[in-house]
C-alpha cells in the first residue's frame, strides 16, 4: 500500500445558512443523462447523497439543463443494479475495493467513480487516478456503561484482535483503569462475510481494513493480528444498533468522521451509533466538540477519503473536473464544504482537495 501524507493544516468549512437539498440514498429511477455516477465505500455514502442533492439543486437553481447531474449509489440495497440507464448490470459493490473493480471492469456508460478509503496499491492499474476529497480517521467504539476503558493503546488493540489479550483485567497500561475479570468480545464488521481466517489484508469491511493497517503500522508489527476464534462477526460498517453490542464487553472499529456525522444528525434508526461511544487510542481522542480532532487525524489512524476515476476521463472530461476537480464544485462551493464538515469530515485546503495520485 502506498501511503499518501495528510496535510498538516486543514481549512474550516464555512457555515452556510439555508436549507440543504433533500438527500437520496440511490439515484431516482431512471436518472437523467448526462450524469456522473459512482459507487463504493460506506464511510462517505451519506455525504455523497447530500453532495449530489445539493449539486443538482445548484444546477436547477441556475437554470442549467445541460450539465451532467451527479449521483451516488449506497453500499447496501437491492442487487444487482444498473448504475446508469443503458449501462451494464453489475453486482452492487459492497466496499471501496469491489467498487474499484466495478469501475475498472466497466466504462463510463456504466460508472464514473468509486468512493474509496484506501490508498492505491502498486497492483492497481496506473490508469486509475485517486482524487483527494477530505480527511477521516478510524478508531474504536464500545457500549456506554460497559467494561471497556475510555482509552486503549495500539498495542492493546493489536493484542485484543490477535486474541492474545482476552480479558479486561489484562489491560494494565491505561492509567486509572482496573479492568474487571470479564472476557473481551472483539467485533469485526462483516467478518464472516469477509475473511474468517484473518489472513487477508482486505476484508469486506473497509473500516476493519483501515483499522487493521493502522494498528499494524503504529505498533511496528511485521504481521497482522490473527483475528482468531475470539473475534465475532458484526454488522455493516459504523452501525451500533445490532444486538451484538448489548454485550458490555464488545468493541468494534469505527470511522471517527462517520461517528461525528451521526451525532450531527446524519443517522437513521439502523445507521446510528446506538449505545456505542467512540474511544481514544494512545491517549488521543478522535472526536472533540462534535468534530474530528486534528491531533488524531495526524496519527496513523487518519486517512484520506478519495474518489477513484479513470485517468483518460479525468483529463478528457469536464464533467468530472467540474464536480470533483481542484477547481470544481465540491472543493470550492461553500455548500459542499459545509456538507463535508456537517458529515463529520475534515475539509482539505485549497490545492489539496482534488489533487491526484496514481497507483
Amino acid at each position: 500500500m502506498r501511503n499518501r501524507a495528510l496535510p498538516a493544516l486543514f481549512a474550516t468549512a464555512a457555515l452556510v445558512l439555508g436549507t440543504a437539498a433533500a438527500a437520496q440514498a440511490d439515484p431516482p429511477p431512471p436518472p437523467p443523462q448526462p450524469e456522473v455516477v459512482g459507487v463504493g465505500t460506506e464511510a462517505d455514502q451519506t455525504l455523497f447523497n447530500q453532495l449530489s442533492a445539493d449539486y443538482n439543486a445548484s444546477l436547477a437553481a441556475a437554470g442549467d439543463t445541460t450539465s451532467a447531474r451527479f449521483y451516488s449509489w449506497d453500499q447496501t440495497g437491492a442487487s444487482p443494479i444498473v448504475p446508469k440507464p443503458g449501462g451494464s448490470t453489475i453486482v452492487r459493490p459492497d466496499n471501496g475495493r469491489t467498487g474499484l473493480a466495478a469501475l475498472n471492469d466497466n466504462t463510463s456508460s456504466t460508472l464514473d467513480f468509486d468512493r474509496s478509503v484506501m490508498q492505491p496499491l502498486l497492483t492497481d492499474p496506473t490508469s486509475d487516478d485517486f482524487v483527494a476529497l477530505a480527511v477521516d480517521a478510524v478508531s474504536w467504539a464500545a457500549p456506554a456503561g460497559g467494561n471497556a476503558p475510555a482509552n486503549l493503546s495500539s498495542a492493546d488493540l493489536f493484542g485484543i484482535y490477535d486474541c492474545a489479550i482476552t480479558n479486561w483485567n489484562q489491560i494494565t497500561d491505561i492509567a486509572g483503569y482496573s479492568g474487571p475479570n470479564a472476557r473481551i468480545v472483539p467485533v469485526a464488521p462483516q467478518f464472516a462475510a469477509g475473511d474468517p481466517n484473518g489472513l487477508d489484508t482486505y476484508f469486506q469491511s473497509d473500516t476493519a481494513t483501515v483499522f487493521n493497517g493502522a494498528v499494524v503500522t503504529t505498533t511496528g508489527s511485521n504481521r497482522q493480528p490473527r483475528l482468531g476464534g475470539c473475534v465475532v462477526d458484526g454488522p455493516a460498517d459504523n452501525e451500533g444498533t445490532d444486538p451484538v453490542f448489548s454485550n458490555p464487553n464488545t468493541l468494534v472499529p469505527y470511522s471517527a468522521g462517520r461517528y461525528a456525522g451521526q451525532l450531527n444528525g446524519h443517522a437513521t434508526t439502523a445507521d446510528s451509533p446506538g449505545k456505542l461511544t467512540i474511544r481514544s487510542i494512545d491517549g488521543v481522542s478522535p472526536v472533540e466538540y462534535g468534530a474530528l480532532n486534528p491531533d488524531f487525524t495526524a496519527t496513523n489512524y487518519g486517512y484520506l477519503l478519495e474518489d477513484v476515476v479513470r485517468d483518460a476521463e479525468w483529463n478528457g472530461s469536464a464533467d468530472l473536473q467540474n464536480i470533483l476537480g481542484p477547481m470544481g464544485w465540491v472543493c470550492n462551493s461553500a455548500t459542499a464544504q459545509a456538507d463535508l464538515a456537517s458529515e463529520g469530515f475534515q475539509v482539505l485546503p485549497a490545492g489539496a482537495c482534488g489533487s491526484v495520485v496514481h497507483s
